[in-house]
């Protein structure tokens, strides 16, 4: 497997993880009783979800990099995940904690990055040897 690509599958699951129990605790306490509160738990929340399932794309990314011979397309498309992943998740993550909403301006570009890698992903898929 991608030695790089799997470190990264490894950094961002422990920070996916870290951050959505961190949510489920030490976030809601700082929200709750705020106005808004409950829509910045659904933001923390996505922003959880979207980081620990692109997470293990880039883990599905490592092991395709080695498998799909002359193209780059799993190593663009980790990049895309894990950009995606800071962009999407590392928004919402400081919407969250500071309110500021035009931050969500920031969130789409992560998801058009999650996009471009799952199309990279079939684009390896197609040139897998069966």
């Amino acid at each position: 497997m991608n030695r790089t690509l799997t470190m990264l599958t490894g950094v961002l699951g422990f920070t996916g993880v870290a951050l959505g129990a961190f949510g489920a605790h030490g976030i809601k306490k700082l929200v709750e009783g705020l106005p808004d509160g409950a829509q910045r738990l659904a933001w923390w929340d996505t922003g959880a979800k979207y980081h620990l399932v692109h997470a293990l794309a880039v883990g599905l990314c490592a092991v395709l990099a080695t498998q799909v011979k002359d193209s780059a397309a799993p190593v663009y498309a980790a990049w895309c995940f894990t950009a995606g992943t800071v962009l999407f998740a590392g928004s919402l993550y400081v919407m969250t904690v500071t309110g500021v909403r035009a931050l969500g301006a920031v969130t789409p570009f992560g998801g058009v990055a999650f996009l471009v890698g799952w199309a990279l992903v079939a684009r390896a898929g197609m040139l897998l040897q069966d």
